[in-house]
């Protein structure tokens, strides 16, 4: 990325480029112009669609929550690029970022998915399901368990456990109703921040319409999360009594996605979890 290339970018009087952390999927750096800073994401040798889910992403989650300002997107040089709005980054009260989840999976669908899939290191099929258990077992589980197995990272005794587990979560759904919510897709504490002024706020979205407990799941894997951000979100939104009977249901799903992008050293904790049925 030269000068000829930052030339081209709809952003003038670009005053410096700042390399900054934007996870393991993007080039990300922070942009200074003569008037503010922007926050610049650049993915080498793709499509410019490349970034059109995380866009959509934004929009719908801006509905109820502080999330960047998409600023502008497109294509340099075979290059997918995405400008969005400088958040400065402070601390905040976990309260208040329960609440702003809670917010976010009041908006709903009549279905379950997205009205496209998602491509990319692990696929996310999101055909359009009345039932949460199909959308589920079929276009999520059994998706990473054929990826795994196809990439040495899968065995018999894992698929047999898995089938049961997948029974238990159709007849489940089969008589307990799901409603659909807008689903931040990746909420793990990466992904969440405070602004300068204390605002709670969500970043690097990965949407879909599907139950809430499946992104709350994701808050509980790695950490972060405090008693205050539950407290939030349940004062706001009460989740069923029973949500910790069907949270290792979830956590799965993250695990495993872990096992398929990272390897083996995922393999005990999936393990641990699909020992239970």
């Amino acid at each position: 990325m030269d000068h000829t290339w930052l030339q081209q970018l709809p952003i003038k009087s670009i005053t410096s480029v700042t390399p900054v952390s934007g996870g393991d999927i993007n080039q990300a750096y922070r942009l200074e112009t003569a008037s503010k800073p922007y926050f610049l994401l650049v993915q080498p040798n793709r499509e410019q669609t490349f970034y059109q889910h995380e866009i959509e992403g934004l929009k719908l989650l801006a509905q109820a929550a502080l999330v960047p300002e998409v600023i502008a997107s497109g294509q340099i040089n075979g290059d997918a690029y995405l400008i969005l709005s400088w958040l400065d980054a402070g601390n905040g009260n976990q309260y208040d970022l329960g609440q702003l989840v809670a917010h976010v999976h009041q908006i709903h669908h009549d279905q379950f998915g997205f009205d496209h899939d998602v491509t990319g290191k692990l696929p996310k099929i999101n055909t359009w399901q009345a039932n949460w258990g199909d959308f589920y077992v079929h276009q999520r589980l059994e998706v990473l368990a054929k990826r795994a197995a196809e990439h040495g990272l899968w065995n018999q005794n894992r698929q047999g456990h898995l089938q049961r587990l997948c029974q238990i979560i159709l007849d489940y759904y089969q008589t307990h109703e799901s409603m659909p919510s807008l689903l931040h897709g990746d909420l793990w504490f990466g992904n969440v921040m405070f602004t300068a002024d204390g605002k709670p706020a969500l970043i690097d979205p990965d949407v879909l319409y599907g139950e809430r407990e499946f992104d709350l799941a994701m808050t509980t894997v790695f950490g972060g999360f405090n008693d205050q951000f539950y407290k939030g979100y349940n004062d706001t939104y009460p989740l069923e009594a029973d949500f910790q009977q069907r949270l290792p249901w979830y956590q799965l799903y993250y695990l495993m996605a872990h096992l398929n992008l990272f390897g083996e050293s995922y393999g005990g904790s999936v393990d641990r979890i699909l020992s239970a049925y």
